[in-house]
């Protein structure tokens, strides 16, 4: 039997593809599966179908990634998904997805992002969705298991291989002590460590980072986070909300609290069209600087725009104003800053088949790390999570189906069993939730969209108090369920994301795509490698295979006029 840890789109794929093998396979999740993070995603889905743009290839697909990704993608992972990206375009279609499709039929394909051409392929501005529907309906046809709010709080491990995971039910508490071949880890990235954040309150806590580390894998460019330039300020339980760049894209205007349009001083060209980088470093350094709004800001205002371009392209924009700020984006502009959106980085992975350094273990999605380097291409992570949840699952099937015996470990279950024992009698005098603010108040304030030495190091001096306060929570849970003992899993794995990203920020001495240092404001052609970091070794320096000559050979600078860079 295999193990799907995270039942977003990485993990239903995988899952997909073992039932189809003929393996038993089991998914997890904590949340329910109709609303996993994969939802989320608007923008669509990159695949070099030369459906609109016949001279498209998958090598131009992999030039455009190596080039955005400042040169820290893995150029053999680069390959396999644009490799592979037909390929996972049709199995959506084989499963049903209903993409958008020009008059005589072909999938249409728009620009996004730094594409040379039109590969983008999308199901109206809710592609995540239907690509989870999908997910989920055919799942529902093989009658794959899918356990949901149930919380993985540890990998099972005996002698460098993984054996199964131990958790436990969100509601009742009950204890889940599952035995599996091999365990695919699809949990999601760590973005939520920061205050502002496009993650929800329980996603993205960094699970997947922490479940791996203390089963011996270890984790590569934790410090390479994407922050999107637009999300929202209030109410504060959403704060990071994302305001999609389709708004800048159909012609909104990026001002200070001076009134003026400051995208000028930094991308006079390209103005509020800019990379998403760029105009995330600019909002943060008008804020930065004294010229923010007073709840530290900057607006975006699209009401210049007639009432029905504002209705028919940005319904879902202004929709979630109304809902939660009683705010009329066709009269008043939207108060937004910077917000944590992507990890790119994540466990260290193989190329070929994503298998982590331990047996057994896997890892894709969010999760993983090697396809996006310093800088994600607008629409590859969707196209990832198809390309690698068939091969990881093929993968795993083969390693499933060659074990002749596994061997367990009793004292790895007891271990389990005893951190949750200790926890849930755990009386003291810390607050959980506070702690995980505390994280990320540190992280926001010394890791964010700039960072330098002075900071990152504060940051982790912060970091060795809350570890320390840590030791002295108190987890109580109530008649609502085991939300609390849920929370003290998440500071941890908070806890562990964070260290791993000081570290790995504090060790890469230069600016490079989304990783901003103002004391390294130059690009470091001898940090052109990747930062693999563990509790145990720190951080270590990897380098990174040569471009092969095919693709090498196409990267070049991509026109932006009329696209929206993402």
């Amino acid at each position: 039997m295999v193990l799907v840890i995270g039942t977003g789109g990485a993990g239903l794929r995988a899952a997909i593809e073992l039932a189809e093998a003929g393996i038993d396979v089991l998914a997890v999740g904590k949340r329910p599966k109709e609303d996993a993070h994969t939802a989320l995603a608007a923008g669509g889905i990159n695949a070099a179908l030369a459906t609109m743009d016949p001279e498209d290839s998958w090598q131009q697909h992999a030039a455009d990634t190596l080039k955005e990704s400042y040169l820290l993608a893995d150029p053999r992972t680069v390959e396999i998904v644009t490799r592979g990206a037909a390929r996972g375009i049709d199995d959506l279609e084989r499963y049903g997805m209903a993409f958008a499709r020009e008059e005589d039929g072909r999938i249409s394909q728009r620009f996004f992002g730094a594409h040379k051409f039109r590969r983008t392929a999308f199901a109206g501005d809710y592609t995540g969705l239907e690509i989870q529907r999908t997910l989920i309906r055919r799942a529902e046809q093989l009658d794959i298991p899918v356990l949901e709010g149930v919380y993985i709080t540890r990998l099972l491990e005996h002698e460098g291989a993984v054996f199964g995971a131990y958790g436990f039910d969100l509601t009742s508490g009950r204890r889940y002590l599952i035995h599996a071949d091999a365990v695919i880890l699809a949990a999601g990235g760590h973005t939520r460590i920061w205050r502002r954040t496009s993650s929800r309150r329980d996603e993205n806590t960094g699970d997947s980072f922490r479940l791996a580390v203390e089963a011996g894998a270890r984790l590569r460019d934790a410090e390479l986070v994407q922050f999107h330039p637009s999300g929202i300020i209030e109410p504060e339980n959403a704060a990071g909300t994302l305001v999609s760049e389709a708004a800048r894209g159909e012609g909104g205007i990026l001002r200070n609290a001076l009134g003026e349009r400051f995208m000028a001083r930094y991308d006079p060209e390209r103005m509020e069209l800019s990379t998403r980088d760029r105009v995330a470093l600019a909002a943060y350094t008008e804020i930065k600087e004294g010229r923010g709004t007073p709840k530290g800001g900057v607006w975006l205002d699209v009401s210049h725009l007639p009432r029905q371009t504002i209705m028919t392209r940005l319904p879902r924009v202004y929709q979630t104003m109304l809902d939660l700020q009683m705010l009329d984006i066709t009269r008043e502009p939207i108060e937004i800053a910077p917000t944590a959106h992507y990890s790119m980085g994540g466990v260290w992975v193989r190329p070929e088949d994503h298998s982590t350094d331990v047996r057994g273990l896997y890892a894709i999605g969010e999760a993983s790390s090697g396809l996006h380097g310093a800088n994600r291409l607008g629409g590859n992570s969707l196209i990832e999570l198809l390309v690698f949840g068939r091969l990881t699952g093929q993968a795993a099937a083969e390693y499933s189906q060659s074990l002749k015996a596994q061997p367990r470990s009793a004292s790895a279950i007891a271990q389990a069993r005893a951190e949750i024992d200790e926890l849930l009698a755990a009386d003291g005098p810390e607050n959980v939730r506070a702690l995980q603010r505390a994280i990320r108040d540190t992280m926001t304030e010394h890791a964010g969209v700039v960072r330098d030495e002075d900071g990152l190091c504060a940051g982790l001096a912060e970091l060795a108090v809350i570890e320390k306060r840590m030791e002295s929570v108190g987890i109580h849970p109530d008649i609502a369920g085991y939300q609390d003992l849920a929370h003290a899993f998440d500071l941890k794995s908070a806890a562990l994301a964070a260290r791993a990203t000081l570290e790995s920020a504090l060790e890469r001495r230069e600016t490079r795509g989304c990783h901003n240092r103002s004391d390294y404001p130059g690009l470091d052609s001898a940090l052109q490698v990747n930062l693999v970091w563990s509790p145990t070794t720190g951080v270590t320096r990897e380098s990174i295979p040569a471009l092969p000559d095919e693709i090498s050979s196409l990267m070049e600078e991509v026109s932006t006029t009329g696209k929206l860079v993402e």
